[in-house]
């Protein structure tokens, strides 16, 4: 009688595990990137918002740009390049607002964007207000239509 209940035990047992990990995905992203974050040294924060305020800081170096949209992925990954189409999409659209900018992760020289913003998931969108400041994050793929709402386009 167990040989046959058992294997029934472990399979609802590794759905309800695989269910729960899919609900709450979003939920262990955050905390893992909030930890990585909280990890990172002085010097790399303080380096990391150097970088991002000399480069997507519109107000202070005299950018023309509205807003930026920062894609954190690999050239090896489906999803990311899914979201290649997304990037182009945006940029052709607004290419006055948006300043759409790809960070491979595996890069060394985006190493300090990847720890500063805590990227735990590939693909990440970031959004960035004219001074810089990050008002959107999503991990995953995100169509087009979905990025205009948040940007307000």
């Amino acid at each position: 009688m167990l040989k046959k209940i058992l294997p029934w035990v472990v399979v609802g047992f590794l759905a309800a595990v695989f269910v729960a990990a899919f609900a709450l995905k979003d939920t262990m992203n955050s905390t893992i990137s909030g930890m990585m974050i909280r990890q990172a040294s002085h010097e790399l924060v303080n380096s990391g918002e150097i970088l991002v305020d000399s480069l997507y800081n519109y107000n202070k170096n005299g950018g023309k740009y509205e807003f930026t949209f920062l894609e954190f992925g690999s050239t090896g990954c489906l999803a990311c390049r899914r979201m290649e189409s997304v990037m182009a999409e945006i940029s052709q659209k607004y290419p006055q607002k948006v300043n759409v900018v790809f960070k491979n992760i595996l890069k060394t020289e985006n190493q300090v964007f990847m720890k500063y913003y805590g990227i735990a998931v590939i693909p990440t969108q970031i959004l960035l207000d004219r001074q810089g400041k990050e008002f959107f994050r999503h991990s995953g793929f995100i169509p087009t239509e979905n990025v205009e709402i948040e940007f307000g386009l």
